[in-house]
């Protein structure tokens, strides 16, 4: 079977025992900063599991997309040298949410593994473990799959007992081995048993959790009322056992890749052991970033995008020790695209997108290399008794991409050696520092006062509607049954207040008592602290009680232009895609009553043309007034429709479509105008880059237009008046005024320079074993007429140290010249340095030429005397 075969089995399996297909989530976890990357099947069913969530289906099934390279789970170190270690992988699973349990999930298992309709694995190559508790669990293996107990195998909680966090839902779990015969043995161990050399002879191919206790901050554990099933089976594992492949590389998944990379590289996979290991490195690494890349992640300096350019510089690191000094992994990363496109036809939209992104990156790489050859140069300088310190090994290695095995071969050119014991102590600290912010339990959690809030109903397309006070959250997040005065929260079953998600901003408003319409609090917010609640921020103004009616009144103007621009982002996004191309993909937004802000992936700074262009299509689509749609439909179905996914975004089953017919198609749960023409005006204020390959636009709509015109009309005549020019040769006229100032400042330089020219005639300096020596304030000149003072001085004397201060208006510049033939001994960078700190301030550059500042005026005669004893000690 092809990988994709294995793949779609699985999911035609038990899509055929009711599950629902769930497409994989993004690798960027929707709403959930305690993960860093989505790392298993179960991480899109986490609010499931947990009961914060409802969906429409009691049992799924999925094939997610998973790295592991960062944070409490990092299998990076390992990748390339062993055979089943990987960054991205493919987990098969099912889940059931508190429908079937034990029985069914190992019938279920042992079915399509065993049955000669699926996956046929012979039986007596399989062996089981279970928590050395589970009775059931072997009890069920017995009778069930019909395993003899002889194959079964208890074991302890490190090995089968799973939790989500330290208090939450746990159970113990059941794993399924295949014995892959003596050849797969580690070294010396070809006649040890199951359950000894896991890492070698038997591999896990399918772990089943049976998620059955709620484990309390106390230890202490009570039974779940509805126990749940969560599995997980690699893909990439399953696929060496059926294709009889002992290593995952080998698999028709990956070793296209390996080929690809072997070609680019110029390297034959299998004839030298080493360069096997660089080529099993980029064949993971480039798929790793190809997927994370595609889902909206960019090599950054932090977080997420941190660990991708880890990713990406282990493999460009790997390759250079391997003789590559070409960009190269841009063009493996388009391989991946294309041989991953049955399972993810996406990947072909983003081809060029992520091909630029990695292009920049290894150019970026190169120029980094070349500053850690000179830091390590620095630092072998100053090592001491001819050791490099651990810290600075591990400053080379984790930031600027330099391997160990590198800084060996440039130790040795030293005669050094390197303080690995410091180096692991380093690597370490970086380890915890790393588990500790994306830990997983403790930053991302409800209060408690929130978890059983139950969902409540949006009520769209009104401004007004009966509210009952269903729940009162005091200011110290206790319950309570009423409030007299003062912030507090709400909590009503209906609402006609939009919750802020999906970029928008929640709505205000107030609420009015039932029968005298009296204002009785002022709606200052409204938010969800966990999915599908509504929670209303409020300043009461009259006492407010648990079951009182009330009127729910939105503020129509606010939540008019806040619907204004938020059918206006869309258009936006639509336009953009048209005139930038397809690769175009929202990467973050804002949407206020008083402006929107849209953040999209592409490379450059769009030109003036396509500024205005961009501009045309969307304000055609608002004159043409077109009626907007929305419709509710199944996620699956809206995506087939062609309906645009947001990077990040999590969406439930049932999803609402936007739609301006034959312009945009976008999922969206956020409150729009009814036709385009409602929008009025559309108006881009700002365009700019926020990040690597990410652009970002505000724009204004409505009377936010308007007023935008209006203040730049007024500018304009103002400037006009000023200038005694109508408002079409205004511009004119500044073109004129700046091409004379251009023209008046060529000629205050010249005289600058011929001022500080003539200095050198009266400026003399103190004779020092055959140098001038001269340290002397001359005022009222810039740093530019000093740096001329200054080499005009050096070329008169040919043998100088120069130090020449300016005080002009408090602010002390200063600069330093040193011949050519001095700077061994005296160099001008350290001695401006000396200098400016002696006058509040501080300086530095190259040996021959620097320049500081200072504050301290008064200091200066002082600092400058100084100068010449300085000089003195060093010739």
């Amino acid at each position: 079977m092809t990988g994709n075969e294995i793949r779609a089995k699985f999911l035609d399996y038990f899509a055929g025992q009711g599950h629902r297909t769930v497409r994989s989530s993004s690798l960027a976890p929707a709403n959930d900063p305690t993960l860093l990357f989505t790392n298993a099947g179960m991480n899109q069913f986490k609010e499931v599991f947990l009961g914060l969530e409802k969906r429409d289906y009691s049992r799924a099934t999925s094939c997610q997309k998973c790295v592991r390279a960062g944070g409490k789970h990092n299998d990076l170190e390992n990748v390339g040298y062993t055979r089943r270690h990987h960054t991205f992988f493919e987990m098969l699973g099912n889940f059931s949410f508190g429908d079937y349990f034990k029985k069914k999930a190992i019938a279920y298992a042992w079915e399509l593994v065993t049955s000669p309709n699926w996956y046929g694995i012979p039986k007596d190559k399989l062996y089981v473990t279970i928590f050395r508790e589970d009775d059931d669990a072997e009890k069920l293996w017995h009778t069930v799959a019909g395993i003899s107990k002889d194959r079964i195998f208890r074991l302890d909680e490190a090995d089968n007992f799973w939790q989500m966090g330290e208090t939450g839902p746990c159970g113990p779990c059941s794993e399924i081995h295949y014995d892959l015969g003596p050849e797969a043995a580690e070294p010396g161990r070809k006649h040890e048993q199951f359950p000894s050399d896991g890492g070698g002879r038997f591999v896990e191919i399918w772990n089943l959790v049976f998620m059955q206790f709620d484990r309390t901050a106390d230890g202490k554990m009570t039974p779940l009322p509805h126990p749940s099933i969560d599995t997980g089976m690699g893909l990439e594992r399953i696929a060496a056992v059926l294709q009889g492949k002992l290593s995952n590389y080998d698999i028709d998944l990956v070793r296209p890749i390996i080929d690809r990379t072997g070609d680019l590289l110029n390297i034959e996979y299998g004839a030298d052991a080493k360069k096997d290991v660089v080529l099993r490195i980029n064949a993971d690494h480039a798929r790793a970033t190809e997927f994370l890349i595609h889902d909206g992640i960019l090599p950054a300096n932090e977080g997420r995008g941190y660990v991708l350019r880890k990713i990406m510089r282990r493999a460009m690191r790997n390759a250079r020790l391997a003789g590559e000094t070409e960009p190269y992994l841009y063009k493996l990363t388009a391989f991946v695209a294309e041989l991953m496109k049955p399972a993810y036809p996406e990947l072909t939209e983003s081809v060029e997108r992520v091909a630029r992104v990695v292009r920049d990156e290894e150019n970026r790489y190169a120029a980094t290399f070349q500053v850690a050859e000179r830091f390590f140069h620095d630092e072998a300088k100053s090592a001491v008794d001819g050791v490099l310190p651990g810290a600075a090994a591990f400053k080379l290695y984790d930031t600027y991409g330099l391997a160990l095995d590198e800084q060996d071969d440039m130790a040795r050119e030293f005669g050094l050696s390197i303080d690995r014991e410091g180096f692991t102590t380093e690597m370490e600290k970086q380890r915890a520092r790393a588990r500790a912010s994306w830990r997983g339990a403790d930053k991302a959690q409800i209060a408690e006062v929130y978890k059983d809030v139950p969902p409540a109903e949006f009520v769209r397309d009104t401004w007004e509607a009966p509210v009952e006070v269903s729940r009162l959250i005091a200011s110290s997040k206790e319950p309570v049954s009423e409030v007299f005065e003062g912030q507090a929260e709400v909590v009503f079953p209906k609402t006609p207040f939009y919750a802020e998600s999906g970029g928008q901003v929640g709505d205000t408003g107030v609420l009015l008592d039932a029968e005298t319409r009296e204002d009785v609090a002022i709606v200052e917010g409204v938010y969800r602290p966990k999915p599908g609640t509504t929670v209303h921020k409020i300043r009461v103004l009259r006492p407010i009680q648990v079951g009182q009616k009330l009127i729910g009144h939105v503020d129509r103007p606010l939540r008019g232009a806040t619907m204004r621009n938020h059918t206006a982002t869309h258009l936006l996004h639509a336009a953009l895609r048209q005139v930038l191309g397809t690769h175009v993909k929202q990467a973050g937004s804002v949407v206020e009553p008083n402006r929107l802000r849209f953040d999209f992936t592409h490379y450059a700074a769009m030109t003036q043309d396509e500024l205005l262009e961009v501009e045309r299509l969307v304000n055609e689509q608002i004159l043409a007034n077109t009626a907007v749609h929305t419709d509710v439909m199944e996620l699956e179905q809206a995506l087939q429709t062609g309906a645009m996914a947001l990077f990040g975004e999590k969406y439930g089953e049932q999803v609402r479509v936007v739609q301006i017919p034959g312009f945009s198609r976008e999922l969206c749960g956020g409150t729009h105008v009814n036709r385009t023409g409602d929008i009025g005006l559309f108006k881009v204020i700002y365009e700019g880059s926020i990040s690597a390959g990410v652009r970002r636009i505000e724009a204004v709509t409505g009377t936010g237009a308007l007023e935008r015109f209006q203040q730049t009309s007024a500018s304009l005549q103002k400037a006009g008046q000023l200038l005694h020019a109508t408002d079409t040769t205004v511009l004119e006229h500044v073109e004129k005024m700046l091409e004379q100032q251009k023209l008046l400042e060529k000629q205050l330089e010249l005289i600058k320079n011929k001022v500080a020219q003539s200095q050198t005639e009266h400026l003399q300096g103190r004779s020092l074993n055959g140098a001038t020596i001269l340290a002397h304030r001359v005022d009222d000149m810039d740093r530019a007429q000093l740096r001329t003072l200054a080499d005009s001085l050096r070329n008169k004397w040919r043998s100088a140290v120069i130090v020449l201060a300016s005080v002009t208006d408090s602010d002390i510049a200063i600069v330093s010249a040193v011949s050519k033939d001095l700077t061994k001994k005296v160099q001008a960078g350290r001695l401006v340095g000396e200098v400016a700190k002696q006058v509040g301030g501080k300086g530095g550059g190259r040996p021959d030429m620097a320049e500081g500042a200072g504050k301290d005026a008064a200091s200066l005669p002082k600092a400058l005397e100084s100068v010449y004893d300085t000089v003195a000690a060093l010739l």
